[in-house]
């Protein structure tokens, strides 16, 4: 006979405790990947300030593992994107389209940016998603 074994983590927050199980944590296995990538809206600045900017776009949605991150390349010149910014995303199988954000921290006011947008799954292999350079400057 198979026991199973349920694993209780507590924790307290404000006073509070709070118990979780990682047996109830939901799990999406990967879907179909897409046979071709394209930008449906932006990318554009969704917030500017004098050192952090959040680029956002929409895309089809990539399928494959749904453990995902949006990538921006960026630097002060359009012929030398050295740098790069990611964020987290789980990909949502039942939806078509992906909403990607990027914040970039640490960036120096009144100065001009020049950036590209990819995705790329849990493994770092791009989806084939990438725009063409884009600019915006910091506050």
């Amino acid at each position: 006979m198979k026991r199973a074994m349920l694993l209780l983590v507590l924790f307290t927050f404000g006073g509070f405790w709070f118990a979780t199980s990682p047996a109830a944590a939901q799990f999406v296995p990967s879907s179909k990947k897409v046979d071709r990538m394209e930008v449906r809206q932006g990318p554009e600045i969704e917030l500017n300030r004098e050192h952090l900017a959040i680029i956002r776009w929409t895309s089809n949605n990539p399928g494959g593992s749904p453990e995902h991150f949006a990538v921006v390349h960026y630097g002060t010149d359009p012929k030398k994107l050295n740098l790069t910014a990611k964020s987290h995303i789980r990909l949502n199988p039942s939806h078509d389209y992906t909403v990607f954000r990027v914040r970039m921290d640490e960036l120096a006011p009144k100065t001009t940016y020049y950036y590209t947008i990819d995705s790329e799954d849990a493994n770092g292999v791009s989806d084939g998603v990438k725009s063409s350079t884009q600019s915006f400057t910091t506050q």
